[in-house]
């Protein structure tokens, strides 16, 4: 003996036949909705305020640590000194008239619960003033000439403004 539908189920078994690329679409894209934004392996967006700060220690730290594996060098110890701080450049509405005249004002979006903040385009970085380098290899020239030549490199100061000492 063969199954029968019931007759509800056979009208629910004509409509699915039907509209099934329809009910196919709709399924998909409450999948999509469902999914997680980004895969497992996606990057984590830093917040803006992990962007725009200079950490002067870890830096000296990096660099250090860096510059230790320079052959001949050994431990190095690395002092850097800045001019000024670091500087956000904010977003400008300059607005100019047919006389030549003009305003120029700060853009900026509100937060919330009347709160207003200024619209960043960028964070500049503060300048380097100079450089300690500290090692064991710091009395031999062509050591001395390798630390300069990587310090210059990764902080764009000139060999005038690198000192490299002999330490113990």
């Amino acid at each position: 003996m063969k199954w029968k539908w019931p007759e509800t189920a056979q009208r629910w078994k004509g409509a699915l036949g039907k509209y099934s690329y329809v009910l196919l679409v709709i399924v998909a894209g409450v999948v999509l909705l469902l999914l997680p934004p980004g895969g497992r392996d996606s990057p984590k967006v830093p917040d803006r305020e992990e962007e725009t700060a200079f950490d002067l220690d870890a830096f000296e730290e990096k660099l250090g640590r860096t510059l230790s594996q320079v052959e001949g060098a050994g431990e190095v110890q690395v002092v850097l000194t800045l001019d000024g701080g670091s500087r956000q450049v904010v977003a400008r509405n300059q607005e100019r008239d047919g006389e030549g005249g003009g305003s120029n004002t700060v853009v900026t979006v509100g937060k919330g619960s009347g709160q207003q903040a200024v619209v960043p385009l960028q964070t500049v970085a503060p300048e380097f003033r100079g450089a300690l380098v500290v090692c064991p290899g710091g009395g031999n020239a062509a050591i001395r000439l390798k630390l300069i030549e990587a310090v210059s490199a990764l902080t764009g100061l000139g060999a005038d403004r690198i000192s490299v000492c002999q330490g113990g």
